[in-house]
């Protein structure tokens, strides 16, 4: 099993690169608790998808931290890895979003993978059912981890979470609303005022999926690219997996677990997800020390 992490973004919101900053008590990124999880539970590889700049830190940084017998690939999500088409230049800086950033490690990933967000927390038992759910998957069915919808708000502003419409414990659909709050025992979305229950799950972006989906990928990248994006429009996983099921190519099954999500959004939700941490290593679930 092979776990794939998103390390390419720019934090935009937070002010600085959320994926590099230190949470641990001994100064450890939140993507190394995952990598710690994943490992507990039988994982062998670790795949991180990073911009070109942060490449060779990167690599240097975790082959002195993970247990040797991992096998640890760096790879870059780079604007002119694109699939072998006729494309028209835009004005365009930065890569293509998450859908692009999985397609980058097409190279290295060879069987059954998790893919998340690397600047979030989600939790050791998400890992665990994760990796239950992989010794039976088949080719086409894949995994959505939900987290209840309150559990993954900030006390500091509005956030964008995609809420999952289900149908018996399979996905249907992620419906993405950028601007949810609390408000008493519900969620309002603060652009429509449509509320929302606090437990409704969403999708945190921990997706488990098939290697299969590097070939689907690429169909539906050469789509988006003849359509001529501009130079802001994103080419995200989340519209992969909705595209394949409206195609009924594949099915989705919404994962269920203990584990608390905790991720950073803003600034002031830093302190947080430090106390956070310092709560799990008293309470024993993961040493003073990862490595």
């Amino acid at each position: 099993m092979t776990l794939l992490l998103m390390a390419a973004g720019r934090g935009s919101r937070y002010g600085s690169l959320k994926q590099f900053d230190e949470f641990g008590p001994n100064g450890e990124f939140l993507m190394e608790y995952s990598m710690f999880d994943a490992l507990k539970y039988g994982f062998k590889n670790i795949v991180v998808v990073t911009q070109e700049s942060n490449r060779e830190f990167l690599r240097s940084y975790l082959e002195k931290r993970l247990p040797k017998h991992i096998k640890l690939d760096v790879v870059v999500q780079s604007l002119n890895d694109i699939p072998e088409i006729e494309y028209i230049p835009t004005d365009r800086t930065k890569p293509w979003g998450t859908a692009q950033a999985v397609w980058s490690a097409r190279h290295v990933i060879t069987n059954s993978f998790v893919v998340i967000n690397a600047d979030d927390f989600y939790g050791s038992d998400a890992f665990r059912s994760a990796a239950n759910f992989i010794e039976s998957q088949a080719d086409n069915e894949y995994g959505l981890m939900g987290y209840v919808l309150f559990e993954t708000l900030s006390k500091y502003g509005p956030v964008s979470r995609g809420i999952c419409q289900t149908s018996n414990g399979h996905l249907i659909g992620v419906q993405e609303i950028t601007q949810l709050e609390a408000s008493g025992d519900l969620v309002v979305d603060r652009v429509t005022n449509k509320e929302f229950s606090a437990n409704d799950l969403v999708s945190m972006n921990f997706w488990v999926c098939h290697p299969k989906i590097f070939k689907e990928i690429s169909r539906l990248f050469v789509a988006f690219l003849k359509g001529g994006p501009d130079e802001k429009e994103e080419f995200y996983l989340p519209k992969v997996i909705q595209q394949l099921l409206n195609e009924n190519k594949i099915r989705v099954k919404v994962l269920s677990s203990s584990a608390k999500w905790f991720g950073i959004t803003y600034q002031t939700d830093k302190l947080m997800a430090k106390n956070s941490l310092v709560k799990l290593i008293e309470k024993g679930e993961y040493p003073s020390s990862l490595w």
